[in-house]
């Protein structure tokens, strides 16, 4: 199967399933080296007039290593068949494993040379725009974010979604 290119308004599936359950691939790199991970937090929305895409990293990981040195990145979408592929790549570091020979999964470049994977339903090529790390000073429901964070506050990347790829 291929991918077709549609607009980000023609995408019909919901960014809270998409994210929230679903979960999605964050890749970043070049052909000859590149890492992803798992991501369940993000969103999508509209920002100084661009649809965007909101994705959060912590500083420990090291796809972060591959989106600082980048200025794109993709988000990968797939069907519930490829959970344990997810979980792998969310639980595993890519320092210490190979994931895409650990999950099977077959990656596939933009044009311009971005990593993607070819399972994937849905794919958005994002580009940045800004990035911040999280802080305490900003935190103002501080019991809710208690549970998440020991002093290591992820980093936001808010990316210009440039293409959207779908599989038809």
């Amino acid at each position: 199967m291929s991918f077709v290119e549609i607009t980000p308004n023609e995408i019909t599936e919901s960014p809270f399933k998409l994210i929230g359950k679903d979960w999605a691939l964050v890749t970043a790199g070049g052909e000859s080296k590149f890492n992803t991970m798992t991501v369940s937090w993000g969103g999508v929305g509209i920002m100084w007039g661009k649809p965007v895409a909101f994705t959060f990293i912590r500083p420990q990981r090291y796809t972060i290593e591959f989106i600082e040195k980048e200025d794109c990145f993709t988000m990968s979408f797939f069907d519930e068949k490829y959970r344990d592929a997810l979980s792998f790549c969310g639980s595993k570091s890519g320092r210490d494993y190979d994931k895409v020979k650990e999950t099977g999964l077959t990656p596939a470049f933009t044009d311009d040379g971005i990593p993607y994977f070819e399972e994937a339903k849905l794919v958005l090529v994002c580009k940045k725009m800004y990035a911040q790390f999280l802080n305490d000073e900003s935190v103002i429901a501080d019991d809710e974010v208690k549970k998440w964070y020991n002093d290591d506050y992820h980093k936001m990347y808010i990316s210009e979604i440039k293409k959207v790829l779908i599989k038809k």
